[in-house]
């Protein structure tokens, strides 16, 4: 018992401090990003207290998942106006681009069929490392090639922005509505987890812990009942905190040599992707009559405090960026455990046949 409790305790400063790093230098996502690294860095010396609990896990789901279910409300809807359904359109297209990548990456000897996907979604990071486990994926690759794509779109996206788009810079400051005491969305949050998952395992969904608060807090916030709540600034560092071990704790050296080894293809397909849509972005900007900068951060395959960071500072529809955006992240966390769902009772149907088949008569 002592010894869990140092190792705790370590694993616990060890983070703070790498967190307090990264932060410093203006990282995106510092919080998950320190978890991870420090974690698997225990893991693999064998120094990690061990695994997350599960109920701390389906918590840090549940907490990212409402957060995201707050960004569905009706201003950010109505700015897409008349162009919902090609923004859709592009929405599932890019999905159905990266469900095809995945199945590429899969081609790698160290990818499982389910992980590739999981690992290429193009949106939704944080949600799709918290679930890859629970829908039957190794979440480590997943974790390590999800933020190497949104590292890259970090680093590459204000460039971009700036030599091919033209993106400048604008001095615009947007007042931020007066909030609800944090007692008050405290327990609209832990509301929404409970009830959430409570619905969620009624109907049997995949992933409840995150589909389930989705649906409560977006169905809350769409409602307009609670218009001011939002949660709490803490509690979503907790939730990636809490994300990152999960993940991190799990590394051995050997799946480190696994990851190695997919990387350099990995980031190959990111960059295809990544590419796909900028041309998916074209597409819309020729539908909907928006511009080529705008229609670029729309569809940017993930980063999204990033792209509305150089949307709002390049003078852009930063309301239309963001609703696409949104639409498709919950487009594809909708559709991960889903499609998870349907692949492995898919192979399941298959394994039972092919051992019928095998069955003398």
């Amino acid at each position: 018992m002592p010894q869990t409790i140092y190792r705790c305790t370590g694993l616990v400063f060890a983070t703070a401090i790498v967190w307090a790093g990264l932060w410093a230098v203006g990282l995106s996502a510092a919080a998950l990003f320190a978890a991870l690294v420090v974690a698997a860095a225990l893991a693999i010396k064998g120094l990690a207290p061990g695994r997350i609990p599960r109920p701390l896990g389906m918590l840090a789901q549940g907490i990212l998942a409402v957060s995201i279910g707050f960004m569905i409300d009706t201003d950010t809807l109505a700015a897409l106006g008349s162009s919902w359904l090609p923004v859709v359109g592009v929405s599932v297209v890019t999905l159905v681009m990266s469900v095809g990548a995945g199945s590429l990456l899969a081609l790698h000897k160290d990818v499982d069929a389910l992980t590739g996907p999981l690992s290429m979604i193009a949106g939704g990071a944080q949600g799709l490392v918290a679930v890859a486990r629970e829908l039957g994926g190794d979440e480590r690759i997943v974790a390590v090639v999800q933020y190497v794509r949104v590292g890259l779109i970090i680093v590459t996206m204000p460039l971009v922005a700036t030599v091919l788009f033209g993106a400048g810079s604008s001095a615009a400051v947007h007042a931020a509505d007066a909030g609800s005491p944090w007692y008050v969305d405290l327990l609209v949050v832990a509301g929404c987890i409970a009830v959430g998952i409570g619905f969620a395992k009624v109907v049997r969904m995949p992933a409840p812990a995150t589909l389930g608060p989705l649906i409560a807090s977006g169905a809350l916030e769409l409602s307009g009942w609670i218009d001011t709540v939002s949660a709490p600034t803490i509690l979503l560092p907790i939730a990636f905190v809490l994300i990152g071990w999960q993940a991190g704790l799990a590394f051995t050296p050997a799946s480190v040599r696994a990851v190695g080894r997919v990387l350099p293809w990995a980031v190959l397909l990111i960059v295809v992707v990544g590419v796909l849509c900028a041309l998916m972005g074209l597409l819309l900007t020729h539908l909907t009559g928006i511009s080529l900068l705008e229609g670029y951060l729309a569809t940017t395959p993930g980063g999204l405090s990033a792209v509305l960071a150089v949307s709002a500072a390049s003078g852009a529809n930063v309301t239309f960026v963001a609703a696409v955006q949104v639409v498709r992240l919950v487009i594809m966390l909708f559709a991960a455990p889903f499609g998870a769902k349907a692949f492995v009772a898919l192979r399941s149907r298959r394994a039972r046949k092919a051992e019928r088949e095998k069955v003398p008569v």
